[in-house]
């Protein structure tokens, strides 16, 4: 179903244009020229996902990540003519789902929209158990051992879909795919930064390696205490 769609750019051809482009395809759109701005719009009109520059003046898109990563897990999408993978990196570590390097086309950004909307239902199902883990999709939590793990939106979609999967070898691909939709098949270092992160989460807690790398395949998650007939 369409949503509400904030948009935070510096420039106001592109808010112009992003509008008349994401308004046609039903979607309820407002837009903000300065973050600060974009900020107060936020937290008083609670969109549904946030499409953000990253290069703008007084406060980066990375910057305005980590202020709504601070109270909320709102799908959030950078935008960025930097296509180095440090600066993708940055945004990612900052808590950002997506980034899609300028210029792009309509079509993709539109898909990556939908592809965002439509996971953020996809969370509130029941709890599910294996082996030492709790996920919790509706209160979106995980406890290991029973201790909390504190995870961003994308982290814990990842860790979440993985442990629905234990025990499986799951591929870059199929995790790419699964995590941030088709057109992000083909960007592993999406997987490089958060696998490394959930990893560097849950070790600081248990001391223990969940996920293995199945080298030049994907990843494998065995949680210990875990028989395989769990759901």
């Amino acid at each position: 179903m369409p949503g509400r769609i904030l948009i935070i750019d510096d420039e106001p051809q592109i808010t112009r244009v992003l509008r008349a482009a994401i308004s046609a395809q039903g979607y309820d759109v407002r837009t903000a020229n300065d973050p600060d701005e974009g900020l107060q719009l936020y937290r008083e009109w609670s969109p549904d996902l946030v499409v953000t520059d990253l290069m703008m003046p007084g406060m980066s898109g990375v910057e305005v990540t980590r202020a709504i990563r601070t109270r909320s897990a709102t799908p959030i999408l950078i935008l960025s003519v930097r296509d180095h993978e440090r600066s993708k990196v940055e945004a990612l570590d900052a808590g950002a789902d997506d980034y899609v390097t300028k210029p792009f086309s309509i079509q993709e950004l539109l898909a990556r929209v939908r592809a965002h909307l439509r996971r953020a239902p996809e969370r509130a199902t029941a709890a599910i158990q294996v082996g030492d883990f709790v996920v919790d999709s509706a209160a979106h939590s995980i406890t290991v051992l029973g201790k909390p793990i504190h995870l961003t939106p994308k982290e814990f979609d990842l860790l979440l879909h993985l442990a629905r999967h234990a025990g499986k070898v799951m591929t870059h691909r199929a995790l790419l795919t699964s995590v941030w939709g088709a057109q992000s098949a083909h960007q592993p270092e999406y997987l490089r930064v958060f696998v490394g992160q959930v990893r560097k989460k849950l070790e600081a807690e248990t001391a223990k390696q969940y996920i293995q790398t199945e080298p030049w395949v994907g990843y494998r998650f065995v949680p210990e205490g875990w028989s395989g007939n769990e759901e």
